[in-house]
């Protein structure tokens, strides 16, 4: 399996790479190493599926869905390093767009990135598995800004 990356070279497709990013973006967030291993073998099945090569592209936005159903959060660290965001109103638009869209479940990655045509809820806050799990969100100690 071959990644077409954005400046046009070539890689093997490098599940361990992939997870490292995944375990990067949730690191001290409430998401367990499991849920990671799992994610990241559904995008590396998803990836097999759709032939001998694949844009990185693709598979930075099946990370991207698949961290923010986990938990948005990280979906947004992971937005922030792999779209570049460079300021705090592209930020914003990403959050918003965690808010308003509906995001597939870990085993609804497809490499098309048509919206969902069952107009079913979000699944932000369920496991790859589809399953319910309840995070306890609280504030840590930030500080105010003026």
């Amino acid at each position: 399996m071959t990644v077409l990356k954005r400046d046009g070279r070539r890689e093997r497709f490098d599940t361990q790479k992939l997870l490292g990013g995944l375990e990067r973006a949730a690191n001290k967030r409430p998401v367990s190493s499991e849920q990671l291993e799992e994610l990241s073998e559904s995008i590396a099945a998803a990836v097999r599926r759709a032939g001998p090569e694949v844009e990185a592209s693709q598979i930075g936005d099946l990370a991207e869905r698949g961290l923010a159903a986990l938990d948005p959060v990280s979906g947004i660290l992971f937005a922030s390093v792999y779209r570049n965001l460079a300021d705090l109103d592209e930020m914003a638009e990403t959050v918003e767009r965690y808010k308003e869209d509906t995001l597939p479940g870990a085993d609804q990655l497809p490499l098309d990135t048509e919206s969902d045509p069952s107009g079913t809820e979000s699944s932000i806050g369920l496991s790859p598995l589809g399953t319910s799990r309840r995070v306890a969100h609280t504030r840590r100690g930030h500080a105010r800004q003026p």
